[in-house]
């Protein structure tokens, strides 16, 4: 979560500084031909601040796929055994509510096929 703050912060940092620079160079009191050659100076700098916010970016994008894949994994795996314990919770529920009667033959209880191995 730290790093994701510090990220975002450098970021937000480099942008800002690219704003401030374009906005002084245009607004300072210097002649033409000065401020088209600092401005040209600050474009042309431009694609590797363009390149160091876009790795950074993937990199933050990678970061969260790979904590987003995880968390959904785990998500899955209690998911499904709430699931199962939920079904032989109602398994044993209709048990206890319908118990067998003598007229029919006895069935395998629901505990008997927890302890059995599935197939």
């Amino acid at each position: 979560m730290s790093n994701n703050r510090n990220s975002s912060f450098l970021g937000g940092l480099l942008i800002g500084t690219a704003i401030g620079a374009v906005s002084g160079v245009l607004l300072a009191p210097k002649s033409g031909k000065e401020t088209r050659r600092v401005l040209n100076k600050s474009l042309q700098a431009m694609p590797e601040l363009a390149e160091d916010i876009s790795s950074n970016v993937q990199l933050q994008a990678d970061r969260l796929s790979e904590s987003s894949l995880r968390n959904w994994d785990a998500t899955l795996k209690r998911l499904r055994e709430a699931i199962a314990a939920g079904v032989v919770a109602s398994q044993l529920e209709h048990e206890r509510l319908n118990p067998p009667s003598s007229d029919k033959p006895p069935s395998t209880s629901v505990t008997d096929r927890r302890t059995q191995p599935r197939e």
